[in-house]
């Protein structure tokens, strides 16, 4: 059977499961209400009849696991007594209603105490990261700074059995795609390292260890970092490290480059041109009248870069390089990538970042965001699908409003830009 055949006879055998149990609900419910002649409430599918459909999804998916090369004691053994993890469930399915601003990630994510303990770690693995960085060209701040916001140093791993979550994720909801390759690479790594299913643990959505892999990542990039012949991201820290580095460097980071440094923009900076995707030499910048934070001439590079404002026009201005896209590719979060950074930064000495960050501010809401995008495609913008998140066509039309309407077009919707986008669009549909 293929995985394609086997995938139809899960969504079959649960779709069964759910039915029958949907039936008999509707027959006792009728029965009890019958007598009162009330209408009785549309019952939903009941725990005991989503448990009985995980499990007929594990019987199912267990031809898959096999077909992917999975032997027959490998997937018995580390699907034996897991169920369907309903906090898992949850988070698949839970929709944040607020986004947090940059400056309350960074604050967290660049805290005095996250400095601090992170200098603490340098010091103690001052010889892996020298190892590690001379191997694959990747900056030991950098390394310790993601091994920080991954875990906090290994403190926060995740309390998850990574394969009764990964399970629960490819059985049903929006990441059962992403969940089901990950839950057979999983399998996959028990019979290559020889782990103790019981003993993989992960965050809710399935990664792992010091610095977060997933799976998939792991079987193509980890690496032994010591030697032992073991590969362990969980308790081995040059394994963490070496395996991080790996990831990157073939990602492409750049040695001995910077990942880019706070400026200062002139006054009537083209903010159309502050964008991520464009980019243009360090010398087309300075000629524009972009200098560094300090207010000094930028220093000499031939590198292509681009100008990131985290927080629109009225916030820190960014020349960032190809190593900050590279971190992008360990995790496509701007905010993330730009913790990362900042936190290396800090790890080796750095000042805080010197503009004020405008706190004032309030994020919208996810009604708000869903209203903006409505307004938008009423106004005859691509935005792609009307789903809450502003990606990057959303902020490309609110920047086209922007440039249209005489404002500083940073893309960044505010508040005030989304009131006055929805007044516009208001307009719109009354004229005839």
């Amino acid at each position: 059977m293929s995985p394609n055949e086997s995938g139809g006879g899960a969504r079959k055998v649960r779709g069964i499961v759910l039915f029958l149990a949907y039936l008999l609900s509707l027959l006792l419910i009728a029965v009890a209400y019958g007598a009162q002649g009330a209408t009785p409430p549309i019952p939903t599918p009941s725990p005991l009849a989503e448990d009985a459909a995980f499990a007929a999804f594990l019987k199912d998916f267990r031809a898959e696991a096999l077909n992917a090369g999975i032997k027959a004691e490998t997937y018995d053994a580390a699907t034996s007594g897991i169920v369907r993890n309903q906090r898992v469930a949850d988070h698949n399915l839970n929709q944040p209603e607020f986004v947090k601003p940059i400056w309350e990630y960074l604050d967290s994510a660049v805290s005095p105490r996250r400095v601090a303990d992170g200098r603490t770690v340098m010091i103690a693995n001052t010889e892996i990261l020298a190892q590690v960085s001379a191997k694959y060209g990747t900056p030991g701040e950098i390394l310790v700074s993601i091994w920080g916001n991954e875990s906090d140093y290994g403190r926060g791993g995740g309390g998850y059995k990574m394969i009764e979550a990964l399970a629960t994720l490819a059985y049903s909801g929006p990441r059962s795609d992403y969940a089901r390759p990950q839950l057979i690479a999983a399998l996959k790594m028990i019979e290559r390292e020889h782990y103790d299913p019981a003993s993989m643990t992960s965050s809710w959505a399935g990664a792992f260890g010091q610095t977060q892999f997933v799976p998939t990542t792991f079987l193509a990039q980890a690496v032994d970092g010591d030697g032992d012949g073991k590969i362990d991201l969980w308790h081995d820290v040059p394994d963490a490290l070496a395996s991080t580095a790996n990831v990157l460097a073939m990602a492409g980071w750049a040695k001995d480059k910077p990942w880019g440094y706070e400026v200062a923009l002139p006054s009537g900076f083209a903010y159309d041109d502050a964008d991520l995707d464009l980019t243009k030499s360090v010398a087309t910048w300075k000629k524009a009248g972009v200098k560094t934070a300090a207010g000094n001439e930028l220093p000499a590079s031939g590198d292509p870069a681009s100008i990131f404002l985290p927080a629109g026009a009225q916030g820190p201005a960014f020349l960032v390089f190809a190593n900050f896209k590279t971190i992008l590719r360990y995790n496509n979060a701007a905010s993330y990538a730009l913790a990362v950074c900042l936190l290396g930064d800090q790890l080796k000495g750095a000042s805080p970042v010197l503009a004020a960050w405008p706190r004032s501010l309030k994020p919208l809401s996810r009604d708000e965001r869903l209203a903006l995008q409505d307004s938008l495609v009423q106004l005859g913008f691509d935005i792609g699908k009307v789903d809450g998140l502003i990606g990057a066509k959303s902020r490309a039309a609110v920047r086209a409003w922007q440039k249209a309407h005489a404002v500083p077009a940073d893309g960044y919707a505010t508040l005030e830009i989304a009131s006055r986008i929805a007044l516009d669009a208001r307009v719109k549909l009354a004229v005839p």
